[in-house]
């Protein structure tokens, strides 16, 4: 499973869309989506998503949802 798979589980799990969230990080939808398809995020571009969405990162290349433990 690629990075922007999990992005997107993240999104669905936080009910959060694409667009919210790249508002979010300041970013326009067509800019994140773009990021998103090439998957060219930086380790600290992952971390701040994954702060907005109540997640947490790891060099692991997963997610671990902060009030549930579940790891994506």
């Amino acid at each position: 499973m690629g990075i922007a798979e999990k992005i997107k589980i993240l999104l669905i799990k936080r009910e959060m869309s694409q667009k919210a969230l790249a508002e979010s990080l300041g970013m326009s939808a067509e800019s994140f989506n773009n990021k998103l398809r090439r998957e060219t995020f930086d380790f600290e571009d992952l971390k701040t998503i994954a702060a907005k969405l109540n997640a947490t990162y790891s060099f692991k290349q997963w997610f671990t949802l902060n009030d549930t433990g579940e790891e994506i």
